[in-house]
């Protein structure tokens, strides 16, 4: 439910008004009527007037409807101060050694729009709901990191402990071909040797 309240031609200068309908934007119409209440500026008074007449038209209007609205939800969506007209407004104002100064009063115009609608987040809200998700997400990553240098741990004792038993190398049977190879080497090295000796006599005879 939205409802819009105006207050026209209210004396005072609109740069003094816009001070304090800054103070009100986007807050609770409970939370704004506080801070109105206790703010020390001259348009605080009416300001809070028109905000207590938008909460009034927003109650209205949802009982023209048959809407069932609480008027704590309300909350107020937009509010600006426009200039209001000057003309016939000059004052004198006296000054020393009989002189006079020229001022110009003003008028402002004050609006104010209330609405029941779901309140959009702020940036402080949106930061501090990543804030928390960043907490709610530190655990687990640090119990990945934790268990990927268990699994390290553990794949490198795997890798040591097949390093370390022993691998039995098969035995291959020597062919027979080679062994026979090996007794008739070994059977005619003798004469071999035997040849030497019998030549070294014959020398010594011819001598």
């Amino acid at each position: 439910m939205e409802a819009v309240a105006k207050t026209k031609y209210l004396k005072g200068s609109p740069r003094k008004t816009r001070l304090v309908i800054d103070m009100i934007r986007g807050e609770n119409v409970s939370r704004a009527l506080a801070i109105l209440k206790f703010t020390d500026k001259r348009a605080a008074g009416p300001i809070a007037q028109c905000l207590s007449s938008a909460i009034a038209n927003a109650t209205y209007k949802a009982e023209q409807q048959n809407i069932a609205i609480d008027p704590d939800d309300l909350w107020v969506k937009t509010c600006f101060v426009d200039m209001g007209p000057t003309k016939g407004r000059k004052r004198m104002r006296p000054a020393p050694q009989g002189r006079a100064y020229r001022e110009q009063r003003h008028y402002c115009h004050i609006t104010i729009h209330v609405t029941s609608e779901d309140q959009p987040k702020t940036e402080k809200e949106l930061r501090a709901e990543a804030a928390k998700a960043r907490k709610a997400a530190a655990p687990k990553a640090e119990k990945k990191k934790a268990e990927k240098p268990a699994k390290k741990k553990a794949e490198k004792a795997k890798a040591e402990e097949v390093e370390t038993t022993p691998i039995e190398a098969p035995v291959e049977a020597a062919p027979v071909e080679a062994v026979e190879a090996e007794a008739v080497v070994e059977a005619s090295a003798p004469e071999t040797a035997a040849e030497p000796v019998q030549e070294a006599s014959e020398e010594t005879g011819k001598e």
